[in-house]
């Protein structure tokens, strides 16, 4: 696997219309970002790798597979990459159930540059911020699987607010003991304080 935190993000656009994809691949290309077009969504899944930072813009009627049938195959493989559609005269419905799908906004032709700039900043920004919570959650799943049983039986405890006294009582072992372990459980999650060792322990839960 890639480390995907050092790979610029890529927009990839999907419509068949050939002018479209030109204009949007010299647009997005004038302002430094990467951008790879794709007349079908069939050519699009041929090269398709979750793993790759971006975005996708994604015309929402296309012969063939269209943007919401090829939506529907994203979201069947599991995949986050977020959405911006593109629609013609009549599509805002279309647009709506998409959204309800997950996609994250639509523009509807024709549009401004700049409209689609501030779009495709915002899913770069979306997808950014989903990839860094995910390493976030690795890294602290790896940390407490580091965790010895006796460790991970403290980081528990304490992370439900109990006092050393009380956690000590309840493993049956000295206060001593209790703290000695909750040094190296500190230690081993990299926490700062307990608050931090808090706030990772209900990130790992949300996930």
């Amino acid at each position: 696997m890639s480390n995907t935190s050092t790979v610029p993000p890529t927009v990839f656009v999907v419509d068949d219309d050939s002018a479209i994809r030109g204009a949007m691949h010299a647009l997005l290309e004038s302002v430094d970002l990467a951008c790879e077009t794709f007349a079908t969504g069939e050519d699009f899944l041929e090269s398709f790798d979750d793993q790759r930072p971006g975005c996708l813009v994604l015309d929402i009627r296309m012969p063939s597979m269209s943007g919401l049938d090829l939506q529907d195959r994203l979201n069947s493989l599991g995949s986050s990459l977020p959405i911006v559609f593109l629609t013609g005269h009549g599509d805002v419905p279309m647009a709506v159930e998409a959204m309800q799908k997950g996609a994250i906004d639509f523009l509807q032709k024709p549009f401004r540059d700049q409209e689609l700039l501030d779009c495709v900043g915002a899913a770069l920004k979306t997808d950014a911020n989903r990839r860094n919570l995910e390493r976030q959650h690795a890294e602290i799943e790896a940390r407490t699987a580091s965790l010895t049983k006796r460790e991970r039986e403290v980081y528990d405890l304490v992370v439900s607010g109990m006092p050393n006294k009380q956690a000590a009582y309840e493993l049956g072992v000295s206060q001593r003991t209790i703290e000695i372990h909750r040094a190296r459980v500190m230690k081993k999650m990299q926490a700062r304080s307990l608050a931090e060792l808090v706030r990772m322990h209900l990130a790992s839960a949300r996930n």
